[in-house]
């Protein structure tokens, strides 16, 4: 895990980003804070690390967090539900670090967190609070946290 991502094979990434057009064009809401964030630019500066299920949906509210301004990164929140193409697309046209391929095991895992709380976020938001907890047993300061 050298990389600034850990994903299952970035080959697969053209795909993955026709996925995730198609789910953006069905999401209206999150496109008009998108437009917003974009002209406001009312995150520049903070770092979000995210603990979700890596999905076209997901996919979406990262690069509208990014359109705020924000860096952030991204691990799966449920191995079995990580969609490897949008993790791939992720990292090859939208510059997201992504920890997550479909399957991976509890070491991995766990490694894929540490490597999202490395980047030393403000804000974290979490689907399941395994990020949480791990960000308070590692005593990390953040602005805000989430658990979706």
């Amino acid at each position: 895990m050298g990389r600034n991502y850990d994903i299952k094979d970035i080959k697969l990434a053209p795909v993955g980003r026709k996925r995730i057009d198609w789910a953006g064009r069905q999401m209206n809401v999150l496109a008009r804070v998108r437009d917003r964030f974009k002209k406001k630019r009312s995150l520049r500066g903070a770092t979000i690390s995210c603990c979700l299920h890596v999905t076209t949906e997901t996919a979406n509210l990262m690069i509208t967090l990014k359109a705020g301004g924000a860096r952030v990164l991204l691990c799966a929140s449920n191995p079995l539900s990580t969609q490897d193409d949008v993790a791939a697309a992720l990292v090859k046209f939208y510059k997201v670090p992504v920890f997550a391929f479909r399957g991976e095991g509890r070491r991995s895992y766990y490694q894929h967190i540490d490597a999202v709380l490395k980047a030393k976020p403000d804000i974290v938001i979490d689907d399941g609070a395994d990020l949480i907890a791990t960000a308070h047993k590692k005593r990390i300061d953040l602005v805000g946290g989430t658990e979706a």
